[in-house]
């Protein structure tokens, strides 16, 4: 048996980047800042997310930076080679299956009063 879950809550530390194929897929890649209690108080790890499809837009459309979301996913590792060296490298990365906006609701309407674009 085996499992690869992961479930995160934490505060987004960029605006999406989206990337629309020629297929028709969505990509949309964020940073998450997640706080860990240790003993010499809270510490942030950053994790790198990998978003697709529809909750790819949904990503794209109502995540902004500074926003507390929830994933759950599975963790995998991006590879390659390095150009100078030649060195294996890799890069974890969360691969998101579920998305779900939190914050108060107070939270959205400041960003919506705040917004150059709703004012007519």
């Amino acid at each position: 048996m085996s499992i690869n879950v992961v479930t995160l809550i934490g505060r987004v530390g960029n605006d999406p980047d989206m990337k629309y194929f020629e297929s028709g897929s969505i990509k949309c890649r964020l940073t998450l800042a997640v706080n860990r209690r240790s003993r010499d108080g809270e510490q942030t790890d950053w994790f790198n997310l990998e978003i697709w499809g529809k909750t790819a837009q949904v990503a794209g459309d109502y995540v902004k930076k500074g926003k507390q979301i929830a994933v759950k996913g599975s963790l995998k590792f991006d590879t390659w080679s390095d150009r100078t060296t030649g060195a294996n490298r890799s890069s974890p990365v969360i691969l998101v299956d579920q998305l779900e906006l939190l914050g108060s609701k107070r939270d959205t309407d400041y960003e919506m009063d705040n917004n150059p674009d709703n004012f007519g």
